[in-house]
């Protein structure tokens, strides 16, 4: 059915670019105990904590990639950079930010390892940092003045799900597919029920405690310069677990009402969390992991991005999946465990339906719907998530993927480094 978007795939492999580590903050509901911290600064906390947790140098970071989709402070444009340089990394390495939607986490990977490939570079942290909370109440046309009864300002934050090219919103998306596909409601909430029930069992089995580092009250001296930091809320001394897993079970799913449609299938209970929060990874060239006896989580194998109607966005990590796997020269079997990104529960499920997926290769740990998905810094969370899960199982490869708005999907291959 997509054979043109994986006829356009952008698609490259790798030799000996590595995977080193990731850590993420815990992920906090919208309006929440992290609502007022910036991504910048969420994105230091995860890119400090996951250089003292490996104790790889700062001084060694010859790049930084940083990823941010919505501009959620009025210092946004200098969001990569300020992460470099409140890590500890040194002054003269540059920093680039880059941007694919909800795919933008995994671009952050993709472009370190590119930049590496590439000889530019031996060390890339890679972050993906998100507010959601902090999306701006917004005007476009006011800069110069007011016209009598015209003033418009909009929630960004909703705006920006609606893609103007099919007029469609994110939600309408899953709709689409929950059509073409035949997804019932009851599959959906069942869908959503399995995946809060599988993160509680992760969290309570202690697998997210080895990526996710507490937030707590703190702050970044920098000589020379002014400081950052981070402060919670009144009484709240430390964050430390993602917020939104909770029971969740189907008997409760199934009472909500539809979000986008009368009749449709999506609701809050069934869909991505929004949530705030942070990921962070280091991606190595071998030579850097060699001369520093480091043992990385993973190989990056291959990585995959295609383009998708707009208006079925969600299907976007099928044709990706298929790209990447082709690319490595590898069938689907030959996959032992998938992360790919909830957007919508019926999103997955037609991803889920147009691959044959097995389930049980599949978020085993939970996903966005239980956890959340803080845009920007899912495909960092889901690759790590990823790369920790084949370590656990002695698995060899894994893949994580995500749709993305407008109409993509990307793909990241990973093989076990153990």
């Amino acid at each position: 059915m997509y054979e043109a978007s994986e006829t356009h795939a952008l698609t490259c492999s790798y030799e000996d670019v590595w995977l080193i580590a990731g850590v993420r903050t815990p992920f906090a509901d919208y309006m929440s105990v992290l609502s007022d911290i910036s991504p910048t600064d969420l994105g230091i906390h995860a890119a400090r904590a996951l250089l003292a947790r490996t104790g790889i140098a700062p001084r060694d970071v010859g790049t930084i990639i940083a990823g941010n989709m919505a501009q959620s402070s009025f210092d946004a444009y200098y969001l990569p950079r300020h992460i470099g340089l409140y890590s500890g990394v040194p002054l003269g390495v540059p920093a680039l930010l880059v941007h694919r939607l909800c795919g933008t986490g995994f671009e952050t990977i993709l472009t370190a390892a590119d930049q590496i490939a590439l000889g530019k570079a031996k060390l890339a942290l890679c972050v993906g940092a998100e507010s959601m909370s902090r999306n701006p109440v917004a005007a476009y046309t006011h800069r110069g003045g007011f016209r009598l009864g015209q003033i418009e300002f909009k929630d960004f934050l909703w705006e920006s799900t609606r893609d103007t090219a099919s007029n469609t919103l994110m939600g309408d998306t899953a709709e689409n597919l929950a059509q073409r596909y035949g997804i019932t409601r009851e599959e959906v909430d069942r869908f959503a029920a399995e995946s809060f029930a599988r993160a509680i069992k992760a969290w309570d089995g202690g697998f997210y405690q080895g990526e996710v580092e507490p937030v707590i009250n703190q702050q970044w001296p920098l000589e020379g310069y002014q400081a950052r930091g981070i402060r919670l809320p009144r009484n709240v001394e430390r964050f430390e677990r993602d917020e939104h897993v909770r029971p969740s079970p189907y008997d409760v799913l199934r009472k909500l009402r539809p979000a986008f449609r009368p009749d449709g299938v999506q609701t809050g209970g069934n869909s991505s969390a929004i949530v705030d929060g942070a990921a962070a990874v280091l991606v190595a060239s071998g030579e850097y992991v060699r001369a520093h006896g480091l043992k990385p989580l993973a190989r990056v194998i291959a990585g995959a991005t295609v383009g998708v109607p707009p208006e079925i966005m969600g299907i976007g990590p099928a044709p990706a999946i298929r790209a990447v796997v082709k690319k490595a020269g590898l069938k689907l079997d030959d996959v032992a465990r998938f992360d790919i990104n909830e957007a919508f529960g019926a999103q997955y499920l037609a991803v889920e339906k147009e691959l044959a997926l097995d389930r049980a290769k599949v978020n085993v740990n939970g996903g966005a719907i239980a956890i959340g998905h803080p845009l920007a810094a899912s495909g960092v969370r889901l690759t790590t998530t990823v790369a920790r899960e084949l370590r656990r199982t002695n698995s060899e490869y894994g893949i994580s993927s995500a749709c993305a708005g407008g109409g993509q999907g990307i793909a990241i291959l990973l093989k076990n480094a153990a």
